[in-house]
């Protein structure tokens, strides 16, 4: 058995569009959205333990132990396989929390990648998926393991293709808390669902996120940031924002604008992605 697995990557999505189009009897939002793999995530060191324990190795500011999807994750798999082994588990974080990029999700999809296998648990992917949907909406599309068009809660999902674009991505310095975005009686919740071939057809329909309006409203260093980013292109949110991105054809492009962001925010660039660099661990 393999003891350890290092520099587990954990990528993070973009949501290419986000729609509302109804809500459920329990109070779950029903979306649409394209979600987009990146280059650019965090990564996870595992090491098996003998004793059962789930072990974080480092602290997260700001991120309990005990209420971190990762250990979440962790003890999940155990539950639903009878595993008797342990890990110590050590979060390289790179993504913001609370940045719409998909970070905790992306963590504990990892971790449920990396332990099945080291832990030789032999769940497939849509096995692994079924858990993944317990610890969060998101978490069933890093499992699914390429870019999808997602549909219900953001479970139903389907493969799709996306334009090979780089991204310049802006951290505006602030945490948008997902359920306030939610909870917000002005966020459109009634948009018209679309079908998967109107945007695999990249037709000319406006494409734009439902949350962002809101977002903007309530956090202006969201707008602030998208107004900037809009004169170089077609920026928006992804998710529930805070981190807003636009997409250009080309390296040096994204490199360009980059180099102009102000100091005031972070920012980076990443390539789009077709696969999750773990999905050869996946069985299907």
């Amino acid at each position: 058995m393999i003891g350890t697995l290092h520099q587990c990557p954990a990528p993070a999505k973009l949501n290419l569009f986000l729609h509302v189009t109804g809500r459920r009897a329990d109070g779950y939002h029903l979306l649409q959205t394209a979600f987009q793999l990146l280059d650019h995530g965090d990564s996870l060191d595992f090491e098996v333990r003998n004793d059962a324990r789930i072990v974080r190795a480092n602290d997260i500011p700001g991120v309990p132990a005990e209420s971190d999807l990762i250990v979440r994750a962790a003890r999940l798999l155990q539950a639903n396989t009878g595993i008797s082994l342990g890990a110590n588990i050590t979060l390289h974080k790179k993504l913001p929390m609370g940045g719409g990029l998909g970070g905790g999700s992306s963590d504990a999809a990892t971790t449920l990648i990396a332990l099945n296998h080291l832990w030789q648990c032999g769940l497939s992917r849509a096995e692994l998926m079924v858990l993944g949907l317990q610890l969060g909406a998101d978490v069933p599309f890093f499992l699914f393991g390429q870019n999808a068009f997602a549909e219900g809660i953001g479970e139903q999902l389907q493969a799709i293709d996306t334009p090979a674009n780089w991204f310049v991505v802006i951290e505006p310095g602030v945490q948008v808390p997902t359920p306030a975005i939610f909870s917000t009686k002005e966020l459109t919740r009634d948009t018209k669902p679309i079908r998967i071939a109107d945007f695999s057809s990249h037709s000319k329909m406006e494409w734009k996120n439902d949350l962002q309006a809101v977002a903007c409203a309530l956090f202006p260093e969201v707008d602030a940031a998208i107004q900037w980013l809009k004169t170089f292109g077609d920026a928006r949110m992804t998710g529930s924002g805070a981190c807003v991105f636009c997409a250009f054809s080309d390296e040096a492009k994204a490199a360009q604008v980059l180099a102009q962001v102000p100091d005031k925010w972070q920012a980076w660039k990443a390539k789009a992605i077709r696969q999750h660099p773990m999905t050869h661990l996946l069985q299907s």
